[in-house]
């Protein structure tokens, strides 16, 4: 059985990580590169890097932030934000970051998503989804959370899998930031369409949580943010809790 991952996210702004509640209200909690390494010694799998301000202020994601984070992590790390183009990415894959990923560029524009698998393998292509409930629907957006679009999550996931994404990094925007849970039953319903792995992100608050999004929701890894930014359940205290739990993480 292939292990859990369990990966911190950092919203990044400014060089800053920061974090909000519903994706707004966004509070600095600390220093990007710091943070990561903080994260890698105490036995994160992997990282991921979210440049929440780029798709909307229409910046791309800047390389030097990466190339500091290289320098000083040597576990995964993946970066995302206003990558639209295989030259955007390259720069950041240039810089050191293992792998990239996509949102609004690809709903505008889907082929970006096999054109960043042919180049790079989809190893390297992570699609992130951020979707909200809209009359019974889940409903993609962009922007940061900030525009619905007429994409529905399943079949947009299943399309990104077509397209050759290597995974699929899904975040409820109900969910995002409450510590109330994440929502375990949308999870098992996507992870059970696809054929690629599923990390899950929005909602983390107990090690319950996130015992319960690995075996009842069945994805392939936990991403979270608020938890371990503020102390709240230490990666070393997390993953002996979870292999207590019988959930196989590394």
């Amino acid at each position: 059985m292939v292990a859990k991952r369990i990966i911190p996210c950092l919203d990044v702004k400014d060089g800053q990580v920061v974090k909000g509640i519903n994706f707004e209200g966004l509070r600095e909690v600390g220093d990007a590169v710091e943070m990561g390494a903080q994260y890698a010694r105490e036995g994160a799998d992997e990282l991921v890097y979210l440049d929440i301000s780029a798709s909307r202020e229409g910046r791309r994601t800047f390389a030097a932030l990466v190339e500091k984070i290289a320098e000083r992590i040597d576990i995964p790390f993946t970066v995302g934000g206003g990558i639209g183009s295989l030259e955007d990415a390259a720069r950041l894959l240039e810089a050191g970051a293992d792998k990239v990923s996509v949102n609004s560029a690809a709903l505008a524009r889907p082929q970006l998503i096999s054109e960043l698998a042919g180049k790079y393998g989809s190893q390297f292509v992570v699609v992130a989804i951020d979707a909200k409930q809209l009359e019974g629907q889940w409903i993609c957006t962009t922007h940061g959370g900030s525009r619905f679009t007429e994409r529905e999550l399943y079949s947009w996931a299943r399309e990104a899998q077509e397209r050759g994404a290597g995974e699929i990094l899904f975040t409820s925007m109900d969910h995002d930031g409450t510590k109330a849970g994440y929502a375990c039953d949308v999870y098992a319903r996507l992870c059970s369409n696809l054929s690629i792995p599923v990390i899950a992100s929005g909602g983390a608050g107990s090690v319950q949580d996130i015992v319960d999004v690995l075996t009842i929701g069945k994805a392939d890894a936990a991403l979270a943010a608020s938890i371990f930014h503020y102390g709240t359940l230490p990666i070393p205290v997390l993953k002996q809790a979870l292999k207590n739990a019988n959930v196989n993480v590394r």
